[in-house]
């Protein structure tokens, strides 16, 4: 992964964590902050997955680096507000 790679998974990653709050259903009662953060951290984890399996670096739009990085979004987001609900 490149430094430009980096940056970009940072970039998106702040509207990653948006759309993989937006996937799921009902009220998640976490910051936005926190949402930014884990959908960096998607972005991250999801570019390092698609590197992994060959699909990223396509021509045009990387649909399934995409989807992965969405995914794990939804994912961490619902594990911290499943943690927090508890708490």
């Amino acid at each position: 992964m490149e430094i430009s790679g980096i940056f970009t998974a940072i970039i998106v990653g702040l509207i990653i964590g948006a759309l993989g709050r937006l996937v799921l259903p009902g009220k998640q009662n976490i910051s936005i902050w926190l949402t930014l953060l884990i959908g960096i951290i998607a972005a991250l984890v999801g570019t390092f997955l698609a590197a992994l399996i060959g699909v990223d670096d396509t021509r045009g739009i990387d649909w399934i680096e995409l989807i992965l990085q969405v995914a794990l979004a939804a994912g961490g987001v619902a594990l911290v507000a499943g943690t927090r609900r508890r708490s």
